[in-house]
């Protein structure tokens, strides 16, 4: 038997029984749909991930210093000296504060406001861009005097500057940890300009920082190195000259823009193959319906099956046109998916970009090496179930399947 006949009797065969195909299609529907969605949805999340660190600086290095009980501590004037000393690698360096103190304006106060105590190499006056991708709007950002003479002026994030101000906040005076501050320069809005989010932020001199505490006693540095391709050695630099204070390696951590991408890059691809063998027990399931309709379709045409046997069919033949009934069957749930998937997709982009704050940049992208290996997945999965029941159905002797009744 050709191989395009036993096609179109597998087809005839389907449409003979609609609903029954349909519900024997299911789990391959489901599978295939949900492995399309996880994947799309992993794929939409490494490119968003991947583009807000692009966004903060993929030269950044993140430097941390722990509290060691000792004498032994590190200045930002070392990491200035180390930054003239090495500037093929080292571009720009600023202590990076977290300060715990009250922000009022008036009588209302601010709870959720981040403080952070900076340098003015924080800020890039040509690119109009401070080390971690924010730009200023207004008025100016610190200057090496604001910092150096720790003048009582500050930068604030585009939220603070509607809500306190309603968006006239330059020159205007607010009070940090009881002290009041001029404010000399807004941000652009980056986030979605709520409480709590990226624009909702000061910057100040970072000696004035520490005076107000952080609460941790751990020191944070922001630094660039000069491209991509140096930060590695970049890094070396800065973790000899740490290790030569400190002379114990757990006393710091300096980690590049690039490692914190393959680390998150990493345990997103994790995540995403957990979830897919998760969502492929669908598939399984799928193919033990199809093997079950056909076991029940061999059953049922036991006579049909002596019949073509007495007429000459070989095995060959009877097993080949159940292992592409049951292929044929898994591929058109295969497709079925693959629509479901794609739409489903589709949807989850519209809504994370309408109901989650900050994921307007977020896509879900079905690839077309997914939506392959899915149908490819599917095809075989009713081909590997449909062969016991085309096997038995193969093995049948003439005689005894003629007189079936």
């Amino acid at each position: 038997m050709k191989m395009g006949q036993s096609f179109r009797m597998a087809i005839k065969s389907l449409l003979t029984s609609k609903m029954r195909a349909l519900l024997t299609m299911l789990g391959i529907i489901i599978g295939v749909a949900a492995v399309i969605i996880i994947v799309s949805l992993g794929n939409g999340m490494e490119q968003y991930m991947n583009a807000q660190f692009e966004q903060v600086g993929v030269n950044l290095i993140q430097v941390m210093v722990y509290p060691t009980g000792t004498s032994r501590e590190v200045e930002p004037d070392d990491f200035y000296a180390l930054a003239e000393k090495y500037p093929q690698y080292l571009d720009s360096v600023s202590p990076y504060l977290s300060a715990s103190a009250a922000v009022r304006q008036g009588a209302d106060e601010y709870e959720r406001t981040s403080v952070y105590g900076i340098s003015e190499t924080f800020y890039n006056g040509e690119r109009n861009q401070t080390v971690n991708g924010e730009s200023v709007s207004e008025g100016r950002f610190l200057s090496y005097v604001d910092v150096e003479r720790e003048q009582k002026v500050c930068v604030i994030g585009a939220y603070l500057n509607q809500a306190m101000f309603q968006g006239k906040g330059l020159g205007q005076t607010l009070t940090i940890g009881g002290s009041p501050y001029t404010v000399i320069g807004v941000l652009a809005e980056k986030a979605d300009s709520t409480e709590g989010s990226g624009d909702d932020v000061i910057y100040l001199a970072y000696g004035l920082a520490q005076q107000l505490g952080d609460g941790m006693g751990m020191q944070n540095y922001l630094v660039t190195s000069t491209s991509q391709e140096v930060s590695s050695a970049a890094k070396g630099v800065i973790e000899r000259m740490l290790y030569r204070i400190y002379q114990d390696e757990s006393a710091y951590m300096v980690m590049t823009m690039a490692e914190m991408m393959e680390m998150m890059d990493s345990m997103l691809g994790v995540l995403m193959t957990i979830l897919v063998i998760i969502a492929a027990i669908s598939l399984v399931v799928g193919g033990i319906g199809i093997m079950n309709i056909m076991l029940v379709s061999v059953t049922e045409r036991t006579r049909e099956i002596g019949i073509r046997k007495s007429l000459g069919a070989k095995r060959r033949d009877t097993r080949s046109q159940f292992i592409i009934e049951a292929g044929t069957t898994s591929a058109i749930g295969g497709v079925i998916g693959i629509a479901l998937g794609i739409l489903l997709a589709n949807v989850f982009t519209v809504v994370a970009g309408a109901l989650v704050s900050g994921a307007e940049g977020f896509a879900a992208i079905p690839t077309p090496g997914g939506i392959a290996v899915s149908f490819g997945v599917s095809v075989g999965i009713g081909i590997l179930f449909g062969y016991l029941p085309a096997n038995k159905a193969a093995r049948l002797n003439p005689i005894d399947a003629l007189r079936y009744d």
